[in-house]
């Protein structure tokens, strides 16, 4: 009986995780840092394909800092072009990248804060990684 009760109080327990989760998945998506000047963009996702065949992936995190108000607004909305950029900018470096090579995060910085000013029209957001992760 005991056994049996400690079973229902688990699956309890975990449906009632998948429903908070769920809420949470439904809300808002919010910001990870930064403060007001802060734009976050989602994780950026690349495949490596590896000289002996096999395939892995390159997720780098990045945001913009943009103190003008206007600007960080076209940067809101050029979102998706800053995105699709910024993935495309990682494939050709990721392609180029020998086997067991750490990726140089400056270079790709650099690479990607052009393409930022490119999209936005001029300087002013400053391009900012976190995490670079190969697996």
């Amino acid at each position: 009986m005991t056994r049996r009760l400690a079973l229902v109080a688990l699956i309890s327990l975990i449906a009632s995780m998948a429903l908070v989760s769920g809420a949470d998945a439904a809300g808002p998506e919010k910001k990870k840092g930064g403060g007001l000047s802060f734009l976050q963009i989602r994780t950026l996702t690349v495949s490596v394909f590896r000289p002996n065949g096999s395939r892995g992936v390159m997720t780098m995190e990045t945001g913009l800092d943009i103190a003008d108000d206007g600007l960080r607004e076209r940067a809101a909305a050029s979102t998706p072009r800053l995105r699709a950029a910024f993935t495309q900018v990682l494939q050709m470096y990721v392609s180029g990248l020998p086997a067991a090579m750490a990726p140089d995060a400056d270079f790709m910085a650099q690479k990607l804060q052009r393409e930022t000013d490119r999209i936005l029209g001029k300087p002013g957001a400053k391009l900012l990684i976190g995490t670079i992760m190969v697996n």
